[in-house]
């Protein structure tokens, strides 16, 4: 998917809204499992969440630790759900949220797995190991890097506030900087916490072009209005993460009517963000 596609999608859809899908097999409702406690109830929860949001979302983002944690099964589960949403709902943005990063020999084997073998549109990357851990995923055409750059959990300030002693810059600036040479707009987008809205603005100071997916709306007590303010430009430019928010919203029959409610609510707040800007 193209940065335009992306954009035209968002404003006809008048959301910038991305669901993560964070399946825990211990929060879904008991009754869709049945004696055996198989995992077919696992993908029937995310089928009917995909179901109930996918005109009010422009992205999906499965986090890959809840399908690695039930091995085979699992991942079986994981590639189901993906080619569930490309056969009924293909316009959708699939991210996988799998924050990989690793030599170059073995980050060649992770693309292969995400954009060979399954079809997402983007994995995130941790930077920490430089250019040649991020290069190979940047290989297949029309496919993104997510890269993280200023995450939303608190040990984000272990490192990524560290100030360079002599220019007083700070290691995600640095981040945001020098992977500017391995990519463009047209392929890589940064992970920004919502939490951290306030940095927006001097990350926009260095990447004004590319979209932030940003987490922490939600559950994690972050700000739409916030993300908005400092982190929109002119072609949108955010995909706004929800998760426990949305897919836990209730714990019954009504899980995903429940789900479509509080994803409606996320989709009118972000309409009118869009129209203000008049992006829409």
């Amino acid at each position: 998917m193209t940065r335009e596609e992306l954009f035209e999608n968002i404003k006809k859809k008048q959301s910038f809204l991305c669901v993560g899908l964070d399946t825990d097999v211990n929060k879904i409702p008991e009754y869709l499992f049945d004696k055996e406690g198989d995992l077919d109830p696992i993908f029937e929860f995310n089928k009917q969440i995909i179901d109930a949001t996918a005109d009010l979302c422009v992205a999906y983002k499965p986090n890959l630790a809840f399908y690695e944690s039930l091995g085979l099964q699992g991942w079986d589960v994981l590639e189901r759900t993906v080619e569930y949403i490309r056969q009924n709902y293909p316009d959708q943005f699939i991210i996988a949220d799998a924050k990989r990063g690793d030599i170059g020999n073995t980050s060649a084997m992770y693309a292969r797995t995400f954009f060979g073998n399954m079809d997402f549109d983007s994995v995130t990357v941790a930077p920490y190991m430089g250019e040649d851990s991020v290069s190979p995923f940047m290989s297949y055409e029309g496919k993104w890097v997510t890269l993280l750059a200023l995450t939303s959990n608190k040990g984000a300030f272990d490192f990524q506030f560290m100030k360079d002693e002599e220019n007083g810059e700070r290691l995600f600036e640095k981040v945001l900087k020098t992977s500017l040479k391995w990519g463009n707009a047209d392929n890589m987008m940064y992970v920004v916490g919502a939490t951290k809205a306030e940095m927006l603005s001097d990350i926009r100071a260095i990447i004004p072009d590319h979209f932030l997916l940003v987490p922490g709306v939600g559950a994690q007590g972050g700000s739409l209005a916030e993300v908005v303010k400092y982190g929109m430009n002119d072609n949108c430019g955010l995909l706004v993460n929800s998760s426990r928010a949305i897919i836990y919203a209730a714990n019954d029959e009504s899980f995903a009517s429940a789900a479509r409610t509080e994803a409606m609510k996320v989709q009118k707040e972000m309409a009118e963000h869009l129209k203000a800007k008049g992006l829409i």
